[in-house]
């Protein structure tokens, strides 16, 4: 039962820190829209930080396991794979770019930078020319901001057109 109501607790919670940023929103409005008591919410998370790095943290897990488990392989199939891992975590990047603040907070941006190199290697390798570089993180970052922009539509729909045009950017 604890760990449902704070499974309960992290999705309002990150419903909406999307609606209306982190820091607009109170520990009061989420125990609120939850009916539970205020106390009850800091049974579970100490503080709106707390709350806010449970919600993150999963997405930093699976981004740490796909970046540490993968071999280079198909460019095509990782930029796929890739794509679906950035589409499970949309709503906490959109959460995350809307309050750029949690970057800092949590080091998110350190992160996100080790693994788009790591991403970058296991799709072309580790010697690249700079014009590969910049195509990379165009390719990438296309991917992360077609995740965020189309949140809304459903995958079938954004997932073969923002992979097409990672594979295009990075000349595969």
């Amino acid at each position: 039962m604890s760990s449902d109501t704070k499974a309960r607790i992290q999705a309002v919670a990150r419903e909406l820190f999307v609606e209306q940023g982190v820091r607009n929103t109170s520990l009061r409005q989420i125990s609120d829209r939850l009916g539970i008591t205020k106390p009850a919410l800091y049974y579970h998370f100490a503080s709106r930080d707390d709350l806010v790095r449970s919600i993150v943290q999963p997405m930093i897990d699976d981004h740490d396991r796909f970046v540490t488990t993968r071999a280079p392989g198909d460019p095509r199939e990782l930029l796929e794979d890739y794509f679906e891992l950035i589409w499970r975590h949309r709503q906490v990047l959109v959460m995350v770019i809307r309050e750029l603040a949690t970057l800092g907070q949590l080091e998110l941006a350190e992160h996100m930078f080790e693994w788009r190199r790591r991403l970058v290697v296991l799709l072309l390798g580790p010697d690249l020319t700079r014009e590969q570089h910049i195509r990379a993180t165009v390719a990438l970052g296309g991917i992360a901001d077609c995740a965020v922009e189309y949140a809304d539509l459903p995958i079938e729909e954004v997932k073969p057109t923002a992979v097409q045009a990672a594979a295009d950017a990075l000349g595969l």
